[in-house]
């Protein structure tokens, strides 16, 4: 495993991964490299994971804010017995993945949207 100085010191590729219009009309998107640290460094459970985490940001059940960054979204799907949150931060009108991991339970923070 990198030591986590020299992981993030790095100059990842900008290759685009990926990129979905949100529930919320925001364009997030994620480099080639950054996935990579997401699946092999951070939470290696979510990879092969991409269509999953693309559905989350699209159809998500629901959408909360964080209670200390207004700026950070946290979307949340149930995949059979766990939801997959994916966090993204919105910034100049769209957005980046920070992180995605599979959760039992949906964090704090104020309720944006919710699936009817």
């Amino acid at each position: 495993m990198l030591d986590k100085s020299i992981r993030y010191k790095q100059k990842l590729p900008s290759k685009i991964h990926f990129q979905v219009i949100s529930r919320l009309k925001k364009t997030i998107s994620t480099t080639k490299g950054y996935w990579n640290i997401i699946i092999n460094i951070k939470h290696p459970a979510v990879k092969g994971r991409e269509s999953e985490v693309k559905e989350t940001l699209t159809s998500p059940e629901q959408i909360r804010q964080n209670n200390k960054n207004k700026k950070i979204y946290l979307f949340y799907k149930k995949y059979s017995k766990r939801y997959l949150c994916v966090i993204v931060r919105h910034l100049n009108g769209n957005g980046f993945i920070i992180t995605v991991y599979f959760t039992n339970k949906i964090k704090e923070g104020k309720q944006i949207w919710q699936e009817k």
